[in-house]
C-alpha cells in the first residue's frame, strides 16, 4: 500500500512517564490503529529528552486519514485508553502532516537514528527517507496539526546526526 500522508507527531510528556506511555502505546494501541487503517511507521524514545515521545504514522490519502482517525478515536479502544494516555501527556500538539519525496521507511529500526527538520530542498544525503510539508488542510481537527512554520523537509537517518533529534526505536 503506498502511503501519501504521513503524520510525525512529538509529545511533551508529565516527567518520568515515558516508559508508561510507551508500554501503554505498545501493548494497546498499535494494533487496533492498524485494524482501522492506519500504518505504524515508527515509535521513538528521545534520546535527548526523557520526557519525549516521537512517533510517525502513515495514511494511503487524507480522505483515509480522516476515516481511519475518525473510527479510532471514537472507537471503543480509545474510549477505554484514552483517559491513562491522556494522562502521561503535558502537550499532544506538536504534529506535522507530510508527504513523502524520496526514499522509503526502513522495515526495522536498529540503533540510533535521527531526525532533521530543514527548509524545503535542503539536501539530505544518506536519508532512508525524506518527507515535505503536505499541503492539505486537517481534515480531524481533533487532533492538531503544526502550520505555523510553514513548508519544512523531514528526514529519517539511520545514524547519529549532532544537532539533530535523536531517537531510539521502542518496538
Amino acid at each position: 500500500m503506498t502511503l501519501t500522508v504521513i503524520e510525525l507527531r512529538q509529545y511533551t510528556l508529565h516527567p518520568g512517564r515515558r516508559d508508561e506511555l510507551i508500554d501503554l502505546f505498545v501493548g494497546e494501541l498499535i494494533e487496533p490503529q492498524e485494524k482501522d487503517g492506519m500504518t505504524i511507521l515508527g515509535v521513538f524514545r528521545d534520546l535527548d529528552d526523557p520526557d519525549r515521545f516521537v512517533w510517525l504514522r502513515g495514511f494511503p490519502d487524507m480522505p483515509s486519514r480522516a476515516r481511519s482517525l475518525d473510527a479510532f478515536y471514537n472507537g471503543p479502544i480509545w474510549a477505554r485508553h484514552a483517559n491513562a494516555a491522556n494522562a502521561t501527556m503535558l502537550d499532544s500538539s506538536d504534529a506535522r502532516l507530510l508527504r513523502p519525496v524520496a526514499g522509503d521507511f526502513p522495515q526495522a529500526y536498529e540503533g540510533t537514528h535521527s531526525i532533521t527538520i530543514n527548509q524545503p530542498g535542503t539536501p539530505a544525503p544518506g536519508a532512508l527517507i525524506t518527507l515535505t510539508t503536505l499541503d492539505a488542510a486537517n481534515n480531524f481537527p481533533r487532533l492538531p496539526v503544526r502550520t505555523d512554520e510553514g513548508p519544512i523537509d523531514v528526514s529519517l537517518f539511520s545514524t547519529d546526526i549532532p544537532g539533530a533529534l535523536r531517537l531510539s526505536s521502542a518496538l
